[in-house]
C-alpha cells in the first residue's frame, strides 16, 4: 500500500505588487565615480543611485536600514552592496559612517542660474540642501537671514572646482520670477 504525501499548500505572497523593492539584480552597474559617469548610466540606473544616497541619509538620520530602504523601493541588500563605504556594522546592525564618498549630482544656484555638479562629499552635498533650504525660506516668508550664512560660500565639486552659491536677493528674486527656482529643481533629474 503505497502512503500519500502531505503536500503543504503554497503560502501567497503578501506583498504589494505596486511598490516592490528593486531586486538585487538589477544594481549590477558600476558605481559611478564621476558626473561624466553617472550621466551615461540609464535613467533607471540614476534614479537607484539617487535613491541610494537618500537611504543613506536617512540611516545617518537614524532610521533602520531596512526601514529606509523600503520607502525608496531599494532592496535592502542593494543598499548594502551599493552602499558599502557609507555603511558599517554596529551590533549587528547596519549604520551609517558619519560622511562618506559617494557620488551625488545634485543642482545649485549661481548667478548665471541652474547648475549641476557632482560631489563626492557628503558634507558638501548637506552644505548645498542646506543652501536650497535657505532660499526656499527667502522666497516664501522674505526671512534672508538663513541666507546670511551662505555669503561667500563655495562648494567643491567631485574635479575639485569651486563654484560659489547664490546669496543676491535681487538675483534670487529675478531667477524665481522665470520659474528656474523649484524645490524639485534641486534633484538631478529635476532639470531634465
Amino acid at each position: 500500500m503505497k502512503r500519500k504525501k502531505n503536500k503543504k499548500p503554497r503560502r501567497k505572497s503578501r506583498r504589494n505588487s505596486v511598490s516592490r523593492p528593486i531586486p538585487r539584480k538589477t544594481a549590477t552597474f558600476k558605481k559611478p565615480r564621476t558626473a561624466r559617469q553617472y550621466f551615461a548610466m540609464s535613467l533607471r540606473e540614476q534614479e537607484i543611485w539617487d535613491s541610494l544616497a537618500h537611504v543613506i541619509s536617512r540611516v545617518r538620520g537614524g532610521q533602520p536600514l531596512r526601514k529606509a530602504s523600503k520607502e525608496f523601493s531599494l532592496a535592502a541588500s542593494t543598499v548594502v552592496e551599493l552602499g558599502r563605504p557609507a555603511l558599517r556594522k554596529k551590533n549587528g546592525r547596519y549604520v551609517a559612517t558619519k560622511t562618506d564618498r559617494l557620488l551625488r549630482v545634485i543642482a545649485i544656484l549661481t548667478d548665471k542660474g541652474k547648475k549641476e555638479v557632482a560631489t563626492r562629499d557628503s558634507r558638501q552635498a548637506s552644505l548645498i540642501g542646506s543652501h536650497w533650504a535657505a532660499v526656499q525660506k527667502y522666497l516664501q516668508t522674505g526671512d534672508d537671514s538663513a541666507l546670511l550664512e551662505f555669503k561667500k560660500t563655495r562648494v567643491i565639486d567631485a574635479s575639485g572646482k569651486h563654484h560659489r552659491l547664490l546669496t543676491d536677493l535681487k538675483e534670487l528674486l529675478r531667477q524665481a520670477s522665470a520659474g528656474v527656482l523649484s524645490f524639485e529643481s534641486m534633484y538631478a533629474g529635476g532639470s531634465r
